[in-house]
């Protein structure tokens, strides 16, 4: 699940954000970090709840198509 070396995550956030910071406090797995705007989807902490997606007003966090990873104790 890489492009040139990058993971990528369920979920990505695109240009139209507007760093209100509404899915870095909704998600669960503290998987949205700051990085400037727009706001960046840890790969490796992301599990594909979708909760980012549905909290942002802009419509800028959108799934990717990639799969989500199991949760930590989650079933095989």
């Amino acid at each position: 699940m890489s492009d040139a070396g990058w993971t990528v995550a369920p979920v990505a956030v695109t240009r139209a954000c507007t760093g209100c910071g509404a899915c870095l406090l909704t998600c669960p797995e503290r998987a949205v970090r700051p990085h400037g705007r727009p706001l960046v989807v840890l790969a490796d902490r992301c599990t594909g709840c979708l909760e980012c997606v549905e909290v942002c007003p802009a419509d800028a966090v959108v799934e990717t198509g990639r799969p989500p990873r199991r949760p930590a104790g989650g079933a095989p």
